[in-house]
């Protein structure tokens, strides 16, 4: 690859790749301000603005959207009557979770056997550090032949919605001909590949009471309505004996047609333990990519330790929801509420809350921009040929610019491959996917521009 007048360019700007990637992981960019300062996400922001300025970007700015987070903008103009791409990543992160369980610190960016770690590192400052890479070697060499919008989003996350928001309140700030989202990743490193599907996602909140305030369980117990028990047996109804999520009123049965991922490959991928059974019927690409999946994401109730013998008289939890393409978000949102009411046992009161959602999406394959892409892979992934795949994740700004621009193509590249671990302790990235990714996208860019199939 390093013939190539782009990859020996990208191959050089590597550490200094490093260098910024360091900076960008430094900042605890989560964007869930009860938990993390506010300050850390607009250092973030800042950074980003600072770093496109520099390239040469005008109209940068620190875009405030309706969730109470910033997203960063910036336009880089090309040649006259030139074709515009945007380029997405979000500097937002999810939380570190239990920091005892990284190796090293997760907002650290550390070399440790050929990758580096930190949290973000893959998901997805790394695709802002990509972003930066491939346009910097089409600068050093012949300059970048297509107008250039960059968005990163600052809460992408927490899928409360801000820059969705604000892109239909200003629908011409992201028109583009073509859009890359540099937030998926490859089937496996060094295997090219395009994310063709994301599943949808909805987050509801069940609260269950029972009793105006907790019980001795010995003087109570066995008849007063416990809510911790009762929340239990929801969350139960929530999956068949097989672990196939059973929501009332939900399909469950599709199958995925493409690339398929071969069991013994996800139980090592996902860190399955000797005899614990995947869960779910049909293919491991049917029910990661094409069926809904629920997921408890938490429970409120008393931890093991210091607790007391009593009968509780409120339990609360968060559920995410998956969903596939052809599944309305907004619809299965009704049905996980009504499922989870229907199913709260011994007449307790329930309340349920969405807190955020994002529709499922399906791109067009066939499209100009997809072969460009594939003639860019090839390149900078010498003998391979790309291939398309799901995501179980879900990213809702691509419904949007879907929907505010449905002549645009849309893209999905990344670097969270199955090794990066992405929202798990010791997240990390790979930096020989950095640098390929880095040069598919310049060249992208170039044969885009010209229009090469």
């Amino acid at each position: 690859m390093s013939s190539n007048p782009v990859a020996a360019t990208v191959a050089s700007l590597m550490p200094r790749a490093k260098e910024e990637l360091t900076e960008l992981v430094a900042f605890k960019s989560v964007a869930d301000f009860d938990q993390f300062p506010r300050v850390e996400s607009e250092g973030a922001a800042r950074w980003i603005a600072d770093a496109l300025t520099a390239e040469g970007f005008t109209d940068v700015a620190l875009l405030d959207t309706p969730d109470g987070t910033q997203s960063v903008y910036g336009f880089l103009p090309g040649p006259e009557g030139a074709r515009t791409v945007l380029l997405y990543a979000h500097y937002d992160v999810q939380p570190p979770l239990d920091e005892s369980g990284w190796t090293t610190p997760p907002f650290e960016l550390t070399e440790r056997d050929g990758r580096w770690y930190g949290r973000g590192a893959a998901d997805c400052k790394g695709g802002v550090i990509m972003h930066l890479l491939a346009l910097r070697a089409l600068k050093a060499n012949g300059g970048v032949p297509v107008h250039v919008k960059v968005i990163v989003e600052g809460s992408e996350e927490q899928g409360t919605g801000g820059l969705e928001r604000y892109a239909e309140n200003h629908p011409d700030l992201l028109t583009a001909d073509t859009v890359v989202i540099g937030d998926a990743g490859n089937f496996r490193a060094g295997l090219p590949t395009v994310t063709s599907t994301l599943r949808g996602m909805t987050l509801v909140r069940v609260r269950i009471d029972t009793l105006e305030g907790n019980l001795h369980s010995g003087q109570f117990g066995g008849a007063a309505p416990d809510a911790l028990a009762a929340l239990v047996r929801v969350l139960d109804s929530l999956r068949a004996e097989d672990g196939s999520t059973t929501v009332d009123g939900l399909a469950g049965d599709k199958v995925w047609d493409g690339l398929q991922y071969d069991d013994g490959q996800f139980r090592k991928d996902a860190k399955v333990l000797d005899g614990a059974e995947l869960i779910g019927s049909g293919t491991v690409a049917d029910r990661i990519w094409a069926r809904p999946a629920v997921t408890v994401l938490g429970i409120d109730c008393p931890p093991v330790v210091g607790a007391t013998p009593s009968v509780q008289a409120s339990a609360r939890a968060l559920i995410s929801l998956r969903v596939p393409p052809g599944v309305d978000a907004v619809e299965a949102t009704g049905l996980l509420r009504a499922h989870l009411e229907s199913h709260t046992p011994w007449g307790a009161r329930v309340s349920t809350e969405q807190i955020g959602q994002g529709q499922a999406f399906r791109a067009d394959t066939t499209s100009p921009a997809y072969r460009a892409m594939a003639d860019a892979m090839a390149v900078a992934y010498p003998g391979q040929e790309m291939q398309y795949a799901g995501q179980g994740g879900s990213i809702p700004l691509c419904n949007t610019l879907a929907a505010l621009y449905p002549k645009a193509e849309i893209l999905l590249i990344g670097l969270s491959e199955p090794e990066a671990q992405i929202h798990a302790v010791n997240e990390s990235v790979s930096p020989d996917e950095l640098e390929r990714l880095s040069v598919a996208e310049a060249l992208f860019l170039r044969n885009y521009a010209s229009g090469a199939s």
